[in-house]
């Protein structure tokens, strides 16, 4: 079949290589730029084995804090809008144990078979992505705090996570000195050794390179308009430049699906929540000490919200979720809040140069489940692959996976 996939991000392209692997023909429609969207600067993370979802109940303690709190990395603006008023209802909803324990081994399941896939990619292409191995931290502040991560580790555990165990600031110290100097502001932590890092950006773009190598089209600069329908089926796509003609259209657009959902009157119950990252230059680093003052793990902060992750010699520092809208602004003190974040757990990295500041729209369903096939109401032949959230690097690749058994 011809099947037209609409984005560029992680989650359109592993769609798309696994449609042309499949035998299909396949055509990328995107705005921008392979990987530009919220995909290019993410956490750099592949968290498959510690997924807990946003929508928590330890979050109804925390709220209050969270929304009113200057410094906090969860931020809501009230805007005149529908679609944000009912999907947080829906994301408050969420905040239950009935719901996480769902969601959770959803994930987990996903995540495995997402995991799968990016080693079958990555033994076909091997593409330079910076990718390592080396584990995570997720790090605590508090007593109360790690006793709720204890709970979700022997949750995951009963799911079939691989191993995972909570660690004492020592031995965080132990499996990754550069946090030595931090070790005594922690509570503990979950060690996950089989956790891995990568570059987003290079993976996307070694994606679309492969793609096109072997047949596929891709536009750039083109927006979609809409789906062409006829005779309840839909036959191709509406752009600027007339209507490409396709057997099947994946809509894999993050937060813009939602816009061309409503094009069909219906809904998808996605909204972005806004994170920021900077990039530091471990390598050009002052004061002797270079890449090698940097960890090789993984770090999760989890009270600030902010992930470390290496990528060959530079650090990605991510994080934060505001629900705030589109608007793509980079406020500076949202990355202060990042740099004081580094500063704080790697103090020796303070003179650590910046090489890139970077906003993007995690697009998020309130249960932290993406939104994986054919919606009801929308005509045949049209599917989904978005709300991946903050998991868009991790389980992009199980998705596809499932989008290639629906096509």
């Amino acid at each position: 079949m011809h099947v037209c996939v609409l984005g560029a991000g992680i989650t359109g392209l592993a769609t798309a290589y696994r449609l042309q692997c499949a035998g299909h023909r396949v055509t990328v429609v995107d705005r921008a730029a392979p990987g530009q969207g919220a995909s290019g600067g993410n956490g750099a993370q592949l968290s498959y084995s510690y997924v807990q979802p946003l929508a928590d109940p330890g979050l109804w303690r925390q709220l209050p804090k969270l929304l009113l709190s200057p410094g906090s990395p969860l931020k809501l603006r009230p805007r005149l809008d529908p679609h944000q008023w009912r999907w947080a209802m829906e994301f408050l909803a969420a905040c239950n144990a009935a719901t996480s324990r769902e969601t959770t081994a959803q994930l987990l399941a996903l995540a495995a078979e997402s995991r799968a896939g990016f080693e079958a990619m990555r033994a076909d292409l091997q593409p330079d992505c910076d990718f390592s191995a080396t584990g995570k931290l997720v790090l605590y502040g508090t007593a109360a705090a790690l006793a709720g991560a204890e709970r979700q580790v022997a949750l995951q555990a009963d799911l079939g996570s691989g191993a995972q165990r909570i660690v004492t600031p020592a031995e965080c110290a132990q499996i990754e000195p550069a946090l030595d100097a931090y070790r005594h502001r922690i509570a503990g932590a979950v060690h996950t050794p089989s956790e891995c890092a990568a570059d987003c950006l290079k993976v996307c773009e070694a994606l679309a390179r492969a793609l096109v190598e072997r047949g596929a089209v891709l536009h750039t600069g083109l927006e979609a308009h809409g789906a062409e329908v006829c005779q309840g089926r839909a036959v191709g796509l509406r752009t600027a430049q007339g209507v490409l003609e396709a057997d099947r259209i994946v809509v894999a657009l993050g937060t813009a699906s939602w816009r061309l959902a409503r094009t069909l009157g219906v809904r998808v119950p996605v909204y972005p929540l806004k994170g920021y990252s900077l990039t530091l230059d471990l390598a050009a680093q002052g004061g002797g000490t270079g890449a090698a003052a940097g960890p090789r793990v993984s770090i999760t902060d989890s009270p600030r919200k902010v992930v470390f992750a290496r990528i060959g010699d530079r650090l990605r520092v991510a994080g934060m979720a505001e629900i705030v809208g589109h608007g793509s602004s980079i406020p500076p003190a949202r990355i202060a809040m990042l740099r004081q974040a580094t500063r704080s757990v790697f103090p020796q990295l303070a003179s650590a140069p910046e090489l890139q500041h970077w906003t993007g729209m995690r697009p998020a369903t309130p249960t932290g489940r993406p939104v994986v096939g054919r919606l009801p109401g929308t005509p045949e032949g049209l599917l989904f692959n978005t709300g991946h959230g903050a998991l868009g690097f991790t389980l992009a690749f199980g998705t596809a996976a499932r989008i290639e058994t629906m096509v």
